[in-house]
């Protein structure tokens, strides 16, 4: 499993806002400047977790984007499912129960469950602020208040 860089770009997003936040909106070319990707790329990023109601966007000279809860709230595994999808290793699991004809005897399903398994343990056990804490701790800036 590969993730997209739609993903990858989505929890960088997130982490941004959660680290530029000062109360006020944060502009689009702002986050793009400091993430170095394309402002119409990450415009349809950002719509795409606006929509989700993860974000809250302000219209005009003034506007910009913020976080909705506080960067806590938000697991990677929430944003990585948004804008990816299933995160299961193989189609076959996407549907519950299993519609594969051959789930009751595949040798190998196992395997597969315990790859997602392991996979949701690790993004869903990871938050936005534990991100933003782990950066504040490598830049040497670590704050106890986020």
């Amino acid at each position: 499993m590969k993730i997209s860089t739609r993903g990858r770009y989505a929890v960088r997003v997130m982490l941004d806002l959660a680290e530029n936040n000062t109360g006020e909106c944060i502009k689009v070319k702002d986050i793009a400047k400091r993430q170095g990707i394309s402002e119409k790329y990450l415009e349809q990023i950002i719509g795409l977790l606006t929509k989700a109601g993860f974000l809250t966007s302000v219209r005009g000279a003034q506007g910009g984007y913020t976080l909705t809860r506080d960067p806590s709230a938000y697991t990677v595994g929430q944003i990585l499912r948004l804008t990816e999808g299933s995160l299961n290793p193989v189609a076959c699991m996407d549907a519950q129960p299993n519609q594969c004809e051959r789930c009751d005897t595949c040798e190998t399903l196992e395997v597969w469950q315990d790859l997602a398994n392991a996979i949701n343990n690790v993004v869903d056990h990871v938050t936005v602020a534990d991100l933003l804490e782990k950066q504040r701790a490598r830049l040497g800036n670590y704050n106890y208040s986020i």
